[in-house]
């Protein structure tokens, strides 16, 4: 192998180690701002073919609906707790700041926050669906009962 070889080819495997090197660092830096999204089914049963539970202090978002008679408020802060629920399970959701003015019983939900047991949520944000128009088929198909489950 010639002088210019050489040093072709060591420039090439220099970047190639410059490129895994930066997308490395791309992704642990990110690791912590990831949230998965899950449904209240999903939460309690698992997610996937493997069936794959969220574990405790992971953040996540999940989205679900607002369980009417379940929405309890503190008196003397603005402590929120509510349950959300899909057409396979639900799970426990605490609040503490001001909800949207779109949220309310019944109503879909975006939560993003951290797991704290395996069926409660302590959330950091709180997104109200405004409209029911679109859904995309993945969610919408998770929010339905299928024929012969019960919920």
């Amino acid at each position: 192998m010639n002088l210019r070889r050489k040093q072709r080819l060591w420039t090439v495997v220099a970047v190639m180690c410059g490129i895994a090197l930066t997308m490395g660092l791309m992704l642990y830096a990110l690791r912590s701002n990831i949230d998965l999204f899950y449904t209240p089914g999903e939460i309690v049963y698992g997610k996937g073919t493997q069936q794959t539970l969220p574990k405790s202090g992971e953040h996540l978002r999940v989205g679900g609906y607002v369980l009417p008679g379940s929405v309890k408020r503190d008196g003397s802060s603005l402590r929120v707790t509510f349950t959300l629920y899909d057409a396979r399970g639900k799970v426990n959701v605490s609040y503490d700041g001001i909800l949207p003015d779109l949220f309310r019983e019944g109503q879909g939900v975006v939560v993003q926050g951290v797991l704290n047991t395996p069926q409660h949520i302590l959330a950091k944000q709180v997104l109200a669906k405004h409209d029911e128009n679109y859904t995309p088929p993945e969610i919408s198909q998770a929010m339905t009962v299928k024929q012969g489950d019960g919920a």
